[in-house]
């Protein structure tokens, strides 16, 4: 395992160029999913000759946990298992195990499609996940089918919602991705049903992650736009950030009807303080959802590197960080540039 590190607990934040801490890191088990979603890995423009990881080539539990842990050292407070669809990953709660007895860890939460959930909520519960995201685009039948590249039934998100809150999940965060003309339409009636319901609909902006999507500004549905329209019929105020860094921006029911969220990365960049760092299942360090390239962490820790020695090479990945891709979009050439697949490290 190498000579142990202290943890740098109650030193000085580990800073990039710009400024900004690292206290999250998203980790993605697996490159693999089981829907085709159009925004992140769809079935007719994704590589038809692509080769997911193989077992050997995806970093072990132990291996995840021995980088969360030096991580942890560095300043990360928040974990995020993420995929791909991470519930494809077997005995997912055992790693979260793992992860829960690290010290320094305050919050380990994990984002999915749902269909996989029921049969293992309560046992991550157990293990020690605390947070739920789940992915919803769309409640209507027909669109979430086609939405998942006809692979999900928006049934079997409503059965994770009831497993999860069985398990002690009480509120839950539901992502939707809104593209115009596809599913924009439907954004009242999902506001509607989960209005009241004690978790939390956030709306997040398509996004030019990857290039197998084929994104187009056009389709994009920004936050104000769809805040004007949700307003219209249920007024809203909004809401202070719960913490530094958060990507949502909150907004209330004025008639109490709880809270939505809107992540605005295309009209309203967060850049500024963003705090997150990404591990892909193959063990690279990306330090932007929009990145083209990470830098490998697998490689010298299974030729041997020590702990000393790869936590050194993450604070200088972090602190020669530059990233701020949402913030130039537009303003210069980014057409040709290549970005890592959303399937690859997560959202």
């Amino acid at each position: 395992m190498g000579t142990a590190i202290p943890l740098r607990i109650d030193t000085a934040p580990l800073l990039d160029r710009r400024r900004r801490a690292l206290t999250d890191l998203r980790i993605s088990v697996i490159d693999r999913c089981n829907f085709r979603c159009p925004y992140c890995m769809p079935e007719d423009s994704y590589p038809r000759d692509h080769r997911f990881l193989s077992k050997a080539q995806r970093l072990r539990f132990e291996e995840i946990e021995r980088l969360a842990r030096l991580f942890a050292g560095l300043g990360v407070r928040k974990l995020r298992l993420t995929g791909g669809e991470p519930l494809l990953r077997r005995e997912l709660p055992e790693l979260v195990r793992q992860l829960a007895a690290i010290e320094g860890v305050d919050d380990i939460a994990m984002t999915t499609n749902g269909s996989l959930l029921p049969n293992s909520a309560q046992a991550l519960r157990d293990a020690g996940l605390r947070r739920i995201t789940l992915s919803i685009d769309t409640l209507d039948a027909i669109a979430y089918r086609r939405l998942s590249g006809d692979r999900g039934e928006v049934g079997e998100v409503f059965a994770a919602i009831d497993a999860a809150t069985r398990a002690g999940f009480s509120s839950l965060k539901l992502n939707s991705v809104i593209m115009r003309g596809v599913n924009d339409a439907h954004v009242l009636d999902m506001v509607d049903h989960f209005r009241g319901s004690g978790h939390v609909l956030r709306f997040i902006e398509y996004m030019d992650v990857g290039t197998c999507n084929e994104w187009r500004q056009d389709l994009v549905v920004t936050s104000a736009e769809l805040r004007e329209r949700i307003a219209a019929r249920w007024p809203l105020r909004a809401l202070p950030a719960n913490y530094g860094g958060e990507v949502a921006q909150r907004w209330a029911f004025a008639d109490d009807g709880g809270e939505i969220g809107f992540i605005s990365s295309v009209s309203e960049p967060f850049c500024g303080d963003c705090s997150r760092a990404r591990l892909s299942a193959d063990g690279r360090l990306y330090t932007c959802l929009f990145s083209n390239d990470g830098h490998d962490l697998l490689g010298p820790l299974r030729a041997g590197a020590s702990d000393a020695e790869l936590s050194a090479l993450i604070a200088a990945v972090w602190s020669s960080r530059d990233d701020r891709y949402s913030e130039i979009r537009g303003s210069t050439d980014t057409s040709q540039r290549r970005h890592v697949e959303m399937y690859e490290i997560g959202g």
